[in-house]
């Protein structure tokens, strides 16, 4: 259901982002100084739709990152809980070890 989900939202996805790629292939200029529109700083002359990718990519990235960061929490915790499950199931061995031990020793008496 999920695999049937993912292409019936998908597919159309990238079908409209593949025709505004092939509509948008003029150049336009980036210019990346605020202060001097006419004669940039930096400017990059790029194809439309390779801005509109470019603005795609840093937004998942961006998304991504602040998902990682904002799990620190779970992540944390889970972590936590891991180390306390291997002690107490040492913890756990070591007891079955020494009752083993107890139950082999003979008894003086």
């Amino acid at each position: 259901m999920k695999r049937f989900l993912v292409w019936v939202l998908g597919l159309p996805v990238a079908i409209v982002l593949v025709v505004f790629a092939i509509a948008n292939r003029q150049f336009v200029t980036v210019s990346l100084d605020p202060l001097s529109p006419q004669d940039p700083w930096i400017a990059l002359r790029l194809p439309l739709w390779s801005l509109l990718y470019i603005g795609i990519f840093i937004g998942l990235l961006t998304g991504w990152g602040a998902a990682w960061i904002n799990q620190h929490h779970w992540r944390k915790e889970a972590r936590r809980s891991r180390h306390e499950l291997e002690r107490t199931r040492v913890r756990e061995e070591e007891r079955e070890r020494a009752e083993r031990r107890n139950q082999l020793t003979p008894l003086d008496g």
